[in-house]
């Protein structure tokens, strides 16, 4: 990972590498037939890079031996389909549960230790503080990076890795074990202390609310938030030392994701302890070898989520995302919140008469068919600040966005049609990257944008020198005709068209006010 500049990058063979991602279901790559079906697919939707579960069950049926036959073909079979991919490690923890723990360590819970309920019995989650649990976890992480090393160390294939899986404890927000309540009524660890008063500016709203630096107990430092917080600090602690496990055989980039809140849930109703935004300062202090944190967004507020991990260097990535918003939420990820990748859920549910028509048939498909031709300009734009992006939806409650880019306000609205002014479709979404002084490529669907001239910028009045349809091809543009007269409505706005994805190059100029 590069963090030298505005945005974080991904480096690949010394060059930065946009992930136009795609995850797959959680059942889709058990078996080797099932890279044999998926991954040409998927290929052809324009995705570059597939997010695929390796399940701790299946690469150690039995304690001590390994097995990576599936997990080979796989590899095979991308680089075949010249893919790259992200593994997901479902291993102490799958969407909180332990399901994806192998056999003896599910029928061994005098062993592997279990989180316990309020009412003392023992819930399907593995414990944080269970050493058996980690030195378990641990042992096959680091077989498994020892193998993708072995196997993949020069193609790279593989980019990064996913420690674990939406981690966090469902029910009353904490562990109630006598280990857990033992710890939870002693002093705060030392070490987090002194990491979060070196730290305070970097403290989100939430935890700005409950923390008592004075404190000594869980309670008296973070308040009503203190159940959470610890097991923050547990589950952090815990996938700390895998990800570290795993990076002393290959030291990959490495990242966990979180399972956010939906309107008025507490605590407990979505994962508890979780990497969530509130709370990751608790994270950093906890786990220095995670690269990354990243959200998992199915909620319509796409941009709320997203700001939320676009602070203090985080390296902003989507590793899962509503499948059907994914063409649209995409322009604004890599435009808004330059991101270095976004990766939409289930992208094995893309049928073969979708990815083998012609382009257009399958919406997430032609809006990465756009975006790719940005590819080579785009990481240097981001870092240099010449992108902004946007995405409207019809629910939202406005009706219009405006964006700053190279002194000129680029405002949208949602496309409708003349003269009757109906909606033409519920979302729209444009990336602007600044190309020339004047001149700007914008690619998206479904909105119509006017410009003016940023006041900060000086004055003048804006107008559109041209427009132009086309393409980029081996980094040259390539217009394929210039759109004029209703096309720009007499020269007064730029439209991205209402059904399908397009890219465009405008020129601009500006005149002084009389």
């Amino acid at each position: 990972m590069d963090r030298s500049q505005a945005s974080a990058q991904l480096i690949v063979g010394g060059r930065p590498f946009i992930i136009f991602g795609g995850e797959l279901g959680n059942s889709a790559a058990g078996t080797a037939a099932q890279a044999d079906d998926i991954l040409p697919r998927v290929a052809r939707a324009h995705i570059n890079t597939v997010l695929m579960p390796v399940a701790w069950e299946q690469i150690e049926p039995v304690e001590g031996k390994f097995d990576f036959t599936i997990l080979d073909h796989w590899i095979e079979q991308a680089r075949a389909q010249h893919l790259h991919l992200v593994l997901l490690w479902f291993g102490s923890w799958k969407n909180a549960f332990s399901s994806y723990t192998p056999d003896w360590v599910k029928k061994n819970p005098k062993r592997f230790g279990r989180a316990i309920a309020p009412d003392g019995q023992p819930l399907e989650i593995l414990s944080t503080l269970s050493k058996e649990n980690l030195d378990a976890d641990a042992r096959a992480f680091q077989a498994l990076m020892r193998h993708v090393k072995e196997f993949d160390m020069q193609q790279q294939t593989v980019l990064m890795v996913q420690v674990e899986n939406e981690a966090g404890i469902l029910g009353s927000g904490r562990d109630h074990s006598a280990e857990a309540d033992r710890l939870f009524n002693a002093p705060v660890p030392e070490s987090l202390m002194q990491y979060l008063h070196a730290h305070r500016d970097w403290f989100s709203p939430e935890l700005s609310r409950v923390w008592n630096g004075n404190g000594r107990g869980w309670r008296d430092v973070f308040g009503e938030s203190a159940p959470e917080v610890f097991m923050a600090w547990n589950y952090a602690r815990y996938i700390g030392q895998v990800a570290e496990a795993g990076k002393s055989e290959y030291p990959l980039p490495m990242y966990v994701n979180a399972q956010l809140p939906s309107p008025f849930e507490r605590a407990g109703e979505y994962p508890s302890g979780g990497p969530h935004p509130y709370y990751l300062e608790v994270y950093r202090a906890a786990a220095p070898a995670l690269d990354f944190f990243s959200p998992d967004i199915y909620w319509p507020n796409f941009e709320y989520w997203v700001q939320r991990y676009n602070e203090h260097g985080n390296a902003v990535f989507v590793p899962e995302a509503r499948l059907e918003a994914g063409p649209f939420n995409a322009f604004y990820t890599y435009g808004e919140a330059r991101a270095f990748g976004f990766s939409p859920f289930a992208v094995d549910s893309i049928s073969d008469v979708e990815t083998k028509a012609e382009e257009g048939k399958n919406p997430l498909a032609q809006s990465y068919s756009v975006l790719q031709q940005l590819e080579d300009i785009l990481p240097q734009a981001q870092r240099e600040s010449r992108t902004r992006g946007l995405v409207l939806h019809v629910s939202s409650p406005r009706a219009t966005q405006t964006v700053s880019l190279g002194g000129y306000l680029f405002t949208a609205t949602l496309a409708r049609s003349w003269p009757a002014r109906n909606l033409l479709q519920d979302d729209g979404a444009m990336i602007v990257v600044q190309t020339g002084s004047d001149e700007f490529l914008i690619g998206g669907a479904a909105l119509t944008i006017t410009v003016s001239k940023d006041i900060d910028a000086g004055d003048g009045i804006a107008g559109i020198a041209s427009v132009e349809e086309g393409s980029r091809v081996r980094g040259e543009w390539e217009t394929e005709r210039r759109l004029n007269g209703d096309q720009n409505n007499q020269g007064r706005d730029v439209s991205l068209p209402a059904h399908g994805f397009k890219l465009l190059r405008v020129r601009l100029y500006t005149i002084p006010k009389r």
